[in-house]
């Protein structure tokens, strides 16, 4: 296994508090409200170069390397990776912000989990429409 590299990929989408609800007996927080934050953050970043409303369809490569605490600031980093003519992939960084609230121990940024989504643009009726093209910069 690669060592894994000390600074997320992508931009900050999304910032949460991993809270007791969130947990299952033993303290650790469910798969299913991370994957949860990481479609969110995907959904963010899609809709923004989508300039519009999205749709998850599919959740590829996801592996989850470390469990995620109550107490736990679950950081969530976006990068577009792929535009298609309808749609956007998105390489989902999750990183668990650890200590920073309690000030007891050092502060650790790890991360827990990663995955790829794609989401369609759709329109108003839900059906799928075209991405529009990245604006282009302006001169200097």
């Amino acid at each position: 296994m690669a060592p894994e590299p000390d600074q997320p990929r992508g931009k900050l989408a999304t910032r949460t508090l991993a809270m007791p609800a969130d947990a299952n007996p033993t303290g650790d927080i469910f798969g299913g409200w991370v994957l949860s934050q990481m479609d969110i953050a995907g959904g963010i970043a899609a809709s923004q170069r989508a300039r519009g409303r999205v749709a998850t369809v599919a959740v590829d490569a996801m592996v989850f390397h470390r469990p995620v605490y109550v107490g736990d600031v679950l950081c969530t980093y976006a990068e577009v990776i792929r535009v298609g003519t309808t749609s956007v992939a998105i390489n989902i960084e999750a990183w668990a912000l650890r200590g920073s609230l309690s000030q007891q121990g050092p502060n650790e940024h790890v991360k827990v989990t990663e995955g790829t989504f794609t989401l369609v643009a759709i329109d108003e009726k839900g059906r799928p429409r075209p991405v529009p093209p990245e604006p282009e910069e302006p001169a200097e």
